[in-house]
């Protein structure tokens, strides 16, 4: 099994270090990773999301249905679901650096197979081989976190590395429609098909800065000090304390669990109506070229990463979970709920969904330090294995529901109108987690 810290026999209980000491060497750690997770978790969302922009052709070209691209796009969160849990768990014995390395060069083999993609039960086949291939990746660095930063500094920590959600909509979805407007017929190929191909190449470079950049364990950092190091390991040593290392198969019944799920299915749902289904409201609001379409998709991408940052700094702050969870599901519910009634100007479009999205992608960075409070060890990751699986399948629920309400009602309106009631939803079962829980 990794080692995730040194020796702690070599170090004192109570360490004096001052809080410049301390603020410099989390930024020193913050630095190191932070910026290298955060572009790879870019390449992979816009890999699993430039989907959205691709369905404005590729439909037509394919001849699919709104119901075979609403399944194909849910497909991979099966494949997600199924390969999760075993991925992590070999993470936290194999390590970060080759375990990351393997999963962005599989992920980005399979994205690029989706240029050659001609039937539906291609797309189907290659849509779920996805989900498999990149199974781990985000929870993997959710536990990755938990060896460098202690709990209280997390959820910040987490945030700027989510960032790459929305970074991945601010950049990816203007780049994806230049991309199909400009290689429109190059060599005789659709401009979705070489979007699909270009946008997976950056993915074996960055394999390739996994294994160069990422340790495995505190003790393994070279570039630390052994004061560093000393800082490190005995704060982590203080959340250490109050984690449990509970049998693996009681984490699938613990009731902590569950509510946790229950909160995190409705937002997934919501993050891939944005993700799948923002560039097609907002062309139906009047908007014509791929390229216009990708710029104003940026739009609440940008709003987003304000918003995540604002929140998951507050929440760190004030050392509190409940509230910030249940006001950002809100948010996220409101913004989807006010879209229905807005979709006739594009102006109102992208606020109302700059809204939704400043909730919704604020949510799992927050989220995330829930679970990494109480467990640790095989039993965290293992949780955060079963906890993205589960509130992944959100992600499936939520294109498939909208492609199949749009073939059979010509109007996405009754299922967004049901998105907003599940984030509703999750709001109040937030609000009902244990305070003491929350407050870590």
């Amino acid at each position: 099994m990794i080692e995730t810290s040194i020796d702690r026999s070599t170090i004192v209980d109570e360490p004096v270090h001052t809080s410049s000491f301390q603020e410099a060497t989390y930024r020193k750690v913050a630095l190191r990773f932070i910026p290298f997770l955060m572009l790879c978790y870019v390449v992979a969302f816009l890999d699993r999301i430039n989907i959205g922009i691709a369905k404005m052709n590729m439909l037509t070209d394919l001849r699919f249905s709104e119901t075979a691209y609403g399944l194909g796009a849910g497909l991979f969160f099966l494949g997600y679901l199924i390969f999760e849990v075993p991925s992590n768990l070999l993470m936290h014995r194999i390590g970060a650096k080759l375990w990351i390395a393997r999963i962005m060069i599989t992920w980005g083999l399979l994205s690029g197979l989706m240029a050659f993609v001609t039937t539906q039960w291609q797309f189907y086949t290659v849509r779920l081989l996805l989900g498999v291939a990149e199974a781990g990746f985000y929870p993997s660095v959710i536990l990755y976190l938990t060896y460098w930063f202690p709990n209280h500094r997390r959820a910040k920590m987490t945030a700027c590395f989510q960032a790459g959600i929305p970074i991945a909509g601010l950049i990816g979805n203007p780049l994806s429609g230049w991309l199909m407007d400009t290689f429109h017929h190059v060599a005789g190929h659709s401009g979705w098909q070489w979007m699909f191909g270009l946008e997976a190449l950056p993915t074996i470079p960055l394999a390739i800065g996994a294994l160069l950049i990422l340790d495995n364990s505190v003790s393994s950092a070279r570039w630390l000090s052994p004061q560093e190091k000393q800082l490190i390991v005995h704060e982590l040593g203080k959340d250490e304390k109050t984690r449990e290392h509970m049998p693996l198969l009681k984490v699938f019944t613990d009731g902590r669990i569950w509510k946790i799920i229950l909160t995190g299915f409705p937002a997934m749902m919501g993050l891939y109506v944005l993700g799948f289904y923002l560039p097609t409201l907002i062309k139906a609001s009047g908007v014509t070229t791929s390229t216009t379409v990708g710029f104003l998709s940026a739009i609440p991408y940008l709003v987003a990463v304000v918003a995540m940052v604002t929140f998951g700094r507050s929440s760190d702050r004030m050392r509190e979970r409940r509230w910030h969870l249940a006001i950002v599901l809100l948010l996220g519910a409101a913004g989807l709920t006010a879209s229905v009634r807005t979709s006739h100007s594009v102006v109102l479009t992208v606020i109302t969904m700059s809204v939704a999205a400043a909730g919704i992608i604020s949510y799992s960075p927050i989220m995330w330090s829930v679970p990494t409070a109480f467990l640790g060890g095989a039993a965290a990751a293992a949780s955060i294995g079963v906890i993205n699986s589960a509130i992944n399948i959100g992600g499936f629920v939520s294109p498939y529901l909208i492609g199949w309400v749009k073939d059979e009602f010509h109007t996405t309106d009754p299922a967004i109108y049901i998105v907003a009631g599940c984030l509703t939803f999750g709001a109040l079962m937030a609000l009902s987690f244990d305070r003491k829980l929350v407050s870590r």
